[in-house]
């Protein structure tokens, strides 16, 4: 039996200078979608997925974040005079219990392996899992639980994988398949941000990761690569020549990249459409809009 994933790490370090200048003083991880902050649909994927200690990798200005998830009585206060129990239910989702989450300084920005290296004394010798809020998936079954699921079976260090369109593997991690076993396939290479025509497959990496405490180890040296900076593919890579386990899942979901702004308004849309309260209006309104479009062409 696998030892049981109970540890996520959320790096949410950076600066977020594609929104500017709506974070200039907000978190993008605070910014909504629909009405929810990304942050919120990263936290209730790793609930789901059975994780019970949450590791937040922060910088300078990450503050409304943390308070975010603190408890607010004069709110609670004000909801229960008022009656609204839906509203209060609501919130009772984006508390968080003490002792269940920890916040770590990232005081340099060297990279995603760099990031999730300074939880590294949090996470002692446990498997544990790394979601990037950027990446919000729709799934009917959420994408970390999914791999939690598969985990049980492989063991080793897992990774989530899509098929992405020749033209932009480049701008990916992407993986190298020794075998194919139709939803969960092993891993050989793991390449990060491959030079065009270099790619070893349109298998891309997206940001979901169980990894083996062994990970961590791997990034001590803080070894430097694409862009400079200290990559966590590459240490995952590193695993597969030490003879562990590295396994990709191709997940059952649409994944958003919230981390640009037109993931961002797709999200939105979607996201709208699935609720009772918004499809109807919004759909009107696309509708409209298409047909605009149509006519002014």
């Amino acid at each position: 039996m696998k030892r049981k994933v109970t540890k996520a790490i959320f790096p949410v370090a950076g600066l977020g200078t594609r929104f500017l200048p709506a974070t200039k003083s907000v978190p993008k991880e605070i910014m909504t979608l629909v009405d929810r902050p990304l942050i919120q649909y990263a936290i209730d994927e790793a609930r789901a997925a059975g994780i019970e200690e949450f590791i937040f990798v922060t910088s300078r200005g990450k503050s409304a974040l943390e308070d975010y998830f603190d408890h607010s009585p004069t709110l609670q206060a004000e909801l229960e005079r008022k009656g609204k129990d839906k509203l209060l239910k609501v919130l009772e989702t984006t508390n968080m219990d003490s002792g269940e989450i920890a916040y770590v300084r990232q005081h340099k920005a060297l990279g995603l392996g760099h990031a999730v290296w300074c939880a590294r004394r949090l996470i002692h010798d446990e498997p544990f899992a790394v979601i990037l809020p950027d990446d919000v998936i729709a799934a009917e079954k959420p994408c970390l639980q999914q791999m939690v699921e598969a985990y049980q079976e492989t063991g080793g260090s897992m990774v989530a994988a899509m098929e992405v369109p020749p033209e932009k593997v480049s701008a990916y991690g992407v993986l190298d398949v020794d075998q194919d076993m139709g939803s969960v396939v092993s891993v050989k290479g793991m390449v990060e941000k491959p030079a065009p025509g270099t790619e070893p497959s349109n298998l891309a990496v997206i940001g979901r990761y169980i990894l083996s405490p062994n990970v961590l180890t791997n990034l001590d040296n803080q070894e430097t690569g694409a862009g400079g900076e200290i990559q966590l593919t590459d240490a995952i890579a590193r695993e597969i020549t030490q003879g562990h386990g590295v396994y990709g899942l191709r997940f059952r979901g649409e994944r958003f990249d919230c981390g640009s702004k037109a993931g961002f308004l797709q999200a939105t849309v979607a996201f709208g459409l699935t609720r009772d309260d918004l499809r109807d209006e919004l759909m009107d309104y696309l509708q409209a809009v298409t047909q605009t479009s149509k006519a002014a062409q």
